[in-house]
């Protein structure tokens, strides 16, 4: 077998499309002009970052006054969360409802703000494919409850939500919903009417753009308060001078994204399938975590049942694969996915979870190899 290089692991992240550096590369260099500035180098700057909101603005079905660009998702979720509960507790409400799954970025930042900031926090449980029911929230939701964030689908098992529901019965109880849409703005055609929600969160480096940018969708009548202060940028909401080579590639990636996503999500469901199935017929025991028909399109988690996680990791690095055991920003810890523990697996398949994601540059032969050196060590 000849050791080939195969990247696995587009649900960490993705290469950075050479149309969007090449987009980029000019405000690195002769355009490097500050946006505050009023003079001709600093306007020709501005009018790039707003066509990149323009764009991004057009793409997902809103007004550009209501995209604020952050430097990525972690930053936009923070102040999604902080930013409305914050401004809500003016009005004497201090609850927030999440989900037990949702990614660090949502249940970090919703722990700070009830163990540091005293807000009440209700952490909602999933079924055993991971989906959250609506009634729960139904049930949840309080005179005093200010916000509801849900995650579009998840990042490490690939369920998605009935996010439209949920957030209508958000509407209808006047509680405001936010969703963290990071990882199927690559896979799934995004209109926030259609979602019916209030805030947004978007990131550049899952759509072939730059690390470092993102965007959060605020709608128009949404309370918040910024949480970084120092500047008027961002219309007041988001202090400091902008990455603005980030932000044009980041337009750029948006520019290009209807050029593919319907056509490579539709391929990545082929590969994904199959894979799945020519690994279930060759290890007996295999355990595919998610939802099976309700993930995202190139998705495959699923649990080994004779060796653990890292060792396999370890395995399929040797061999030129990259694949992860849970979401990446978790790399090192030894501990077990919280998201595989709230789907109520034994210890023992939560550890042994091995996560693949598929992307533009994955060819079947990348298959093919993959599943030979999986079956050739953990049968």
């Amino acid at each position: 077998m000849s050791l080939r290089s195969v990247y696995l692991d587009y649900s960490a992240t993705t290469p950075l499309d050479p149309l969007v550096q090449e987009a980029m590369e000019p405000y690195l260099k002769q355009d490097f002009g500050n946006p505050s500035s009023v003079h001709q180098w600093g306007q020709t700057v501005r009018r790039a970052i707003d066509a990149a909101r323009d764009t991004v603005a057009e793409n997902i079905g809103c007004h550009p006054s209501e995209i604020y660009f952050t430097s990525g998702g972690t930053e936009a979720n923070n102040t999604a969360l902080l930013g409305v509960l914050l401004k809500a507790r003016e009005r004497g409400r201090d609850h927030l409802i999440t989900t037990a799954i949702e990614h660090h970025a949502v249940l970090d930042c919703a722990r700070f703000a009830e163990g540091v900031l005293g807000f009440r926090v209700t952490y909602l449980p999933v079924d055993r494919y991971g989906q959250v029911s609506p009634e729960a929230i139904v049930e949840a939701i309080t005179d005093k409850t200010a916000l509801v964030s849900v995650m579009h689908a998840n990042n490490e098992i690939g369920t998605i939500q009935d996010v439209t529901q949920m957030a209508r019965i958000a509407r209808e109880k006047g509680v405001y919903f936010h969703c963290d849409a990071v990882q199927t703005w690559g896979q799934l055609p995004l209109n926030v009417d259609d979602l019916g929600v209030d805030l947004l969160t978007l990131s550049a480096h899952k759509i072939y753009g730059p690390k470092g940018v993102g965007a959060l969708y605020v709608r128009k009548g949404v309370p918040f308060l910024p949480w970084l202060h120092g500047g008027q940028q961002e219309r007041e909401k988001r202090a400091g001078t902008e990455n603005v080579s980030g932000i044009i590639g980041m337009g750029k990636a948006v520019e290009l994204l209807p050029t593919w996503r319907g056509t490579e999500a539709e391929r990545w469901v082929g590969l994904r399938d199959s894979f799945i199935a020519d690994l279930c017929q060759a290890i007996p025991g295999l355990h595919l975590n998610g939802h099976p028909a309700k993930r995202l399109p190139n998705n495959i988690n699923v649990s080994f049942p004779k060796t653990d996680g890292e060792t396999l990791l370890l395995h399929l690095d040797l061999h030129g694969i990259a694949a992860s055991s849970g979401s990446a920003c978790a790399s090192g810890s030894i501990e077990p996915s919280h998201v595989l523990l709230a789907l109520g697996l034994p210890l023992t398949l939560a550890q042994s979870a091995v996560r693949f994601s598929l992307g533009r540059q994955t060819t079947v032969e990348d298959i093919h190899y993959t599943f030979n050196v999986l079956t050739d060590f953990a049968k």
